[in-house]
């Protein structure tokens, strides 16, 4: 697979890079967890190095199963600031502890 650019991607996926950075900016957030679904994974170090170069953030890619806004590894909450799931499904979990996008 040829590695594709931030644009390329977007083309593809609406990955919302600017609205990612503002939250990122708003809750200050220093250490992110990148879930993505298995379509996105091999385009997930693309996503992170331009989530990294426009905040500064430490961005950690989850390699492991994602099968939608249900399955976020909760475990992590108390490792990373933010959780950023890309995904089709509209998150409704309601614990205010845990901030993800």
């Amino acid at each position: 697979m040829q590695k594709k650019s931030i644009s390329e991607i977007n083309e593809i996926y609406n990955i919302e890079i600017p609205k990612i950075v503002k939250t990122i900016k708003k809750q200050k957030a220093k250490n992110l967890l990148l879930q993505f679904p298995e379509a996105m994974k091999p385009y997930a170090q693309t996503i992170a190095d331009e989530i990294k170069s426009q905040t500064k953030c430490n961005c950690f890619i989850w390699l492991d199963s994602c099968f939608g806004a249900c399955d976020i590894p909760i475990e992590t909450q108390n490792m990373v600031d933010l959780i950023i799931q890309f995904g089709h499904s509209k998150w409704n979990f309601k614990d205010k502890n845990l901030k993800v996008i």
